[in-house]
């Protein structure tokens, strides 16, 4: 087994996004004095657990669809050049289910100490459905990720469920305004699969895969794309302006100069494949966000 194939298969640029939604919420269960290390730690590793779950389906599941292929734009996948076979590859996926399965249980035994209770139950049929959704986006007869439905399972996925179900495995309850910055962070995570689709769509209209900006066209997803951006924004400047306490909570108005200059960056594109590097730019800008905001709310009451 090369260990390096594996790493590269993880795509570990890709897990700052996926932590920018559990920090954040973490920061807002901190912010309201209910906090565990232990469903911390647990959230964190969960969830880099089902990132990594959802890249191997990912890797595996375009591969054997002849999405990827010797066209492709971004970094070279693993099945489809050869360095892990898809039986490999499969077993590899395996591992992982297992692995989040592992920590979520944990994770919902800190958080609940029972496991017969509702809300275990409850989790655990959203952390089953999580690990479903991982895979089912590109693996299998009909996977919604070829059908323009991937952006509303970032949204729910990267955004409503991980951050308010974050807070709500702290302190059992939510806070019914979270829904802002849990939006803000989900519709983030939207662009960065939006740019995503966008730098494929040459390559995926020929392979029938049918994303939201192959359906949107080149002008309209660039709109979207902004809109995407300018709205989470404006979720985060509206929980400000909602829970003012102090100036410390405008800390996250920092993160909007990356935001906007990525935006410029896409509207002044003309070749798709050159938007390859805004993705980890993204990326990082949402993570950067994240911490910003959630230190900023924590430090709201000085």
């Amino acid at each position: 087994m090369n260990i390096k194939n594996w790493i590269s298969a993880f795509r570990l640029k890709t897990i700052p996004l996926a932590l920018a939604s559990m920090l954040l919420g973490n920061f807002l269960a901190y912010s309201l004095g209910e906090f565990s290390f232990i469903i911390a730690a647990l959230s964190i590793l969960t969830c880099i657990a089902l990132q990594i779950l959802s890249n191997l389906a990912n890797d595996y599941g375009d591969a054997v669809n002849g999405v990827d292929n010797e066209y492709r734009v971004g970094p070279a996948r693993a099945v489809q050049s050869g360095l892990i076979s898809p039986e490999v590859m499969k077993k590899g996926i395996y591992f992982f289910i297992a692995l989040s399965l592992l920590f979520g249980l944990g994770l919902l035994y800190f958080s609940f100490k029972e496991v017969m209770t509702l809300s275990f139950l409850l989790f655990f049929i959203l952390g089953v459905f999580a690990i479903a959704a991982a895979i089912k986006y590109t693996v299998g007869k009909n996977p919604y990720g070829y059908n323009g439905l991937g952006d509303v399972f970032v949204l729910l996925f990267f955004g409503w469920i991980a951050v308010l179900g974050t807070v709500f495995l702290h302190r059992h309850a939510i806070e019914i305004l979270f829904f802002l910055p849990a939006t803000s962070i989900g519709l983030l995570a939207v662009g960065v699969l939006n740019l995503n689709n966008m730098r494929d769509a040459n390559q995926d209209k020929e392979v029938g895969k049918n994303t939201l900006a192959i359906k949107l066209g080149e002008n309209k997803v660039k709109a979207y794309h902004t809109a995407l951006i300018i709205i989470a924004m404006l979720c985060a400047v509206l929980f400000a302006i909602l829970t003012f306490q102090s100036a410390y909570q405008w800390l996250f108005l920092i993160s909007f100069i990356p935001l906007s200059l990525h935006i410029k960056r896409v509207l002044d594109n003309k070749i798709p494949a050159h938007l390859d590097p805004e993705l980890k730019k993204l990326a990082l800008s949402t993570l950067f966000f994240s911490i910003l905001f959630g230190i900023a709310i924590c430090l709201r009451s000085f």
